[in-house]
């Protein structure tokens, strides 16, 4: 009896070590999600199953698609896989998801960098599996004044207070999905519209 106890007690606090140094789950973000209307050139912040806010974004001029070098914007569902930009300045200047040391102001002339903070996305569907490849991100834009219509070359464009705003709210794993058709197709976008007046005319796209 007693080298039973000896050993419960040498086993005890084993258990509750392993448990809390190997099997701790991973923390995802599992509140949020963004709805992005190619249609609409908007993007919708979900928490909850329950709208939050929209942002005027900029999906690819190219059209809609996953194949390798075309320059379109992924359909379906995704996730972040990565935050990169935590902390830097307004208008600060990414190459390859690192800071070349420039600012700049939104329209400055000649440019259209990716600025200010980056949610790389990652594809969920076997269609769109190359999007971190393909390094599709959500991103702040120096072309500012190009937001809420197709101008981008496949990743989702926002203006960097919004992009600011959007990286504060959500974390990795949230998901994200890129539709066709309106935002007013969903209940989310549904409900949002309903709230806010209903859903202006959209620009007008081929795809």
């Amino acid at each position: 009896m007693i080298s039973r106890l000896i050993q419960l007690s040498i086993l005890t606090p084993l258990a509750v070590l392993t448990i809390s140094c190997g099997s701790a789950p991973k923390k995802y973000d599992n509140k949020n999600q963004m709805v992005v209307s190619v249609r609409d050139q908007k993007m919708l912040l979900v928490k909850d199953g329950k709208p939050v806010k929209a942002y005027p974004v900029s999906t690819s001029k190219f059209g809609l698609g996953s194949r390798a070098g075309t320059n379109r914007t992924p359909l379906g569902k995704l996730e972040v896989a990565k935050k990169v930009g935590g902390g830097a300045p307004t208008g600060a200047v990414f190459k390859s998801r690192k800071r070349t040391g420039q600012v700049i102001r939104p329209n400055t002339p000649g440019r259209d960098s990716i600025v200010t903070r980056i949610l790389w996305l990652r594809g969920k569907e076997s269609h769109n599996r190359n999007t971190m490849a393909r390094c599709i991100y959500i991103h702040g834009t120096a072309a500012e004044n190009k937001i809420g219509r197709p101008a981008s070359y496949g990743c989702i464009r926002m203006k960097s207070s919004h992009v600011i705003d959007l990286y504060n709210r959500v974390g990795v794993g949230a998901d994200v999905q890129i539709i066709r058709g309106s935002l007013d197709t969903t209940k989310a976008g549904r409900s949002y519209y309903a709230r806010h007046g209903g859903r202006p005319r959209a620009t007008a796209t081929r795809w």
